[in-house]
């Protein structure tokens, strides 16, 4: 098989597409003939060596992909040879074969094509666990959604315009109409305006009842402000220790000094019952290792499946091009997935 492989920690120039021997599904398995696999922020820090969850290397990276059933392994009778699906892949996605267990496969929906079904299993179960299971987002609800033009943050508008709830979204200027065509009612240029202060001018000082930030660590405190009663803030990223295509250490030790004074530690327990609002944090990998994605794929299939989700591709790129499409993510040029194809 074809496969982009992270020869080393480093810039995007250290990408190189191999050959490798083509793996076997054991039971319980299957193997996928990999048509598109989604690039996600994850790939970019094990590459950049600041991700902690990362392989060893040299390795294959890639958390999901889309294509077609290649073999099935003792003991699978849910798919067969010739099925469209999409998968959750524990690295190993940028390959032009991959092997998965079947519990982390669904069917692609006839109406999608492999490029967008390689946007759903990071994006939108994050997106889903963060807004629906934790965050309860309601009908007539408000949420704020950072990084709203991002592959997550497309899905998330997408989930709570479905649920009915109003919606703010932070972005630079250039996306906010592209958001806006998404359902997000209220684009805030971070760029321009403290957001937090702006959130509460158009909440008329209310504030909201869920946010859900990746950005932090710095913002999450800013994030917690704007809760009203019985808010929900949901911490799932750290964008800011990324600020580039390469580790930048500094940037990296200066974001984890600030986290126990940017999130809410057991001293702020009284405080916080106090203020009757809620911090989760969510790392989808962790969720995926301890109890798989079944509370999370299957729901999605159905709202995917019915038209009440659409994701959004920003750019596809060959397994060639790989390091551009890690530039591309890195200065967040994106609107929407970015997904590479063998």
């Amino acid at each position: 098989m074809r496969a982009v492989v992270v020869t080393r920690n480093g810039g995007p120039e250290v990408l190189r597409v191999e050959e490798r021997p083509d793996p076997v599904p054991g039971p319980g398995e299957l193997r996928i003939e990999v048509r598109a696999a989604g690039v996600n922020f994850a790939d970019l820090m094990a590459r950049a060596g600041t991700y902690p969850d990362a392989p060893p290397l040299p390795a294959v990276v890639g958390y999901e992909v889309a294509g077609v059933v290649d073999s099935v392994g003792e003991g699978v009778e849910e798919f067969a040879p010739g099925d469209r699906v999409l998968a959750a892949t524990r690295f190993g996605g940028y390959a032009s074969l991959v092997v998965v267990p079947v519990g982390s496969v669904v069917a692609l929906p006839e109406s999608m094509g492999f490029e967008q079904g390689a946007a759903v299993p990071v994006n939108y179960a994050t997106a889903y666990a963060a807004a629906i299971h934790m965050g309860g987002l309601r009908e007539g609800e408000k949420i704020l959604i950072h990084a709203a033009a991002g592959g997550v943050g497309i899905a998330a508008i997408q989930l709570a315009r479905h649920v009915g709830a109003e919606i703010f979204g932070t972005a630079s200027a250039s996306k906010h109409e592209a958001i806006r065509a998404q359902g997000c009612h209220h684009p805030i240029d971070y760029h321009r305006v403290d957001f937090a202060e702006e959130v509460m001018r158009l909440t008329g000082g209310e504030g909201v009842d869920v946010v859900l930030d990746a950005i932090g660590p710095t913002s999450f405190r800013r994030s917690y402000r704007v809760l009203r009663q019985g808010g929900r803030l949901i911490m799932f990223g750290l964008a800011e220790t990324q600020t580039g295509p390469r580790r930048d250490v500094g940037a990296l030790v200066k974001g984890l000094a600030r986290m126990p004074l940017a999130t809410m530690p057991w001293w702020k327990s009284l405080a916080m019952m106090n203020e009757n609002k809620g911090v989760f944090g969510l790392n989808v990998l962790k969720w995926w290792d301890r109890e798989g994605l079944a509370r999370l794929l299957p729901p999605l299939r159905e709202l995917l499946a019915a038209g009440k989700l659409e994701p959004v591709v920003a750019a596809t790129f060959p397994f060639e091009e790989a390091a551009e499409a890690h530039r591309y993510l890195a200065e967040r040029r994106n609107i929407g997935k970015v997904v590479l194809t063998p």
